[in-house]
């Protein structure tokens, strides 16, 4: 393989990117946005009831939701002037897909190992 198509193959892989996953684990990557979703479960709540025990304005957490809403995580249902929200826990099967590779991957090798380690002390 040439120099120039080593580069072009690692260019590829660099900007290669899986959206919608990167979305949730952007999304994921807050602690107060994982905090609304623990508190959405398992009946959901409204924006107001969801931002009272937050130390910050309205706004921002109207902000960490519209993050949450973007990566598929919550569902939004609008009666009058309140809306209520509700976790969509399938749009976390991605997450959980990708993990699982590497679950089982390293699954294997430590069973491997211990494996090992007990034909060694026998």
């Amino acid at each position: 393989m040439t120099d120039r198509a080593r580069h072009d193959k690692l260019n590829q892989m660099v900007e290669y990117r899986d959206e919608p996953l990167d979305a949730l684990y952007g999304a994921l990557s807050h602690p107060v946005r994982r905090e609304l979703i623990d508190r959405l479960q398992p009946r959901g709540a409204t924006v107001t009831q969801l931002a009272r025990p937050f130390e910050m304005s309205l706004a921002a957490v109207s902000k960490h939701i519209g993050i949450l809403e973007g990566a598929g995580l919550l569902t939004r249902t609008i009666h009058g002037r309140e809306h209520h929200l509700a976790l969509e826990p399938r749009s976390l099967l991605p997450a959980a897909e990708w993990l699982d590779t590497y679950r089982r991957f390293w699954e294997t090798r430590l069973d491997l190992l211990d494996a090992r380690i007990r034909d060694s002390r026998r």
